[in-house]
C-alpha cells in the first residue's frame, strides 16, 4: 500500500480539516475521534508520512519511535485516563485490510473513561 497524501490525517495535519486538538508536539498530533466509541476515544497520529505500525517501525527515526511513544503517554495523563491519575485505559492500532484499517496513516485509539470491554468480538 502506497501513502495517500490526501487521506483526512494528511489533511488534518495540513490543517485543511479542523480537530479537536487535545496535544501538538514535533512528532504527534492528538485529537479527538468525530465518532467515539467509548466515553473517552482519542486518536494519536505521528507527523510523518507512516501507514501503519509496518511501516513506522521500519523507517522511522529513533526520535520519531520515541517521541510517539512518549506522546500517547502525555496524551493518555492529559486525558486523566492513565495509571497515575484514572483506571486505566486501551490503545488500540488496525493494521491493513484484515486488521480493518481505514485510514492508511498510521494512527492509536485511545479508549478509557469507563470500562472498555472484551478485546475482540
Amino acid at each position: 500500500m502506497k501513502y495517500d497524501d490526501n487521506n483526512i490525517f494528511a489533511k488534518i495535519l495540513r490543517g485543511e480539516i479542523p480537530c479537536e486538538k487535545i496535544y501538538e508536539d514535533d512528532f504527534i498530533l492528538s485529537f479527538y475521534d468525530i465518532n467515539p466509541q467509548k466515553k473517552i476515544h482519542a486518536l494519536v497520529i505521528p507527523k510523518g508520512k507512516y501507514i501503519d505500525l509496518d511501516d513506522f517501525s521500519s523507517r522511522a527515526t529513533p526520535e520519531e519511535m520515541v517521541g510517539l511513544l512518549k506522546g500517547i503517554n502525555v496524551v493518555v495523563k492529559k486525558l486523566e485516563i492513565s495509571t497515575d491519575t484514572g483506571k486505566g485505559y486501551r490503545v488500540l492500532s488496525n493494521i491493513s485490510e484484515h486488521g480493518g484499517q481505514e485510514v492508511p496513516h498510521l494512527h492509536f485509539h485511545l479508549f478509557g473513561g469507563e470500562k472498555v470491554g472484551k478485546m475482540v468480538q
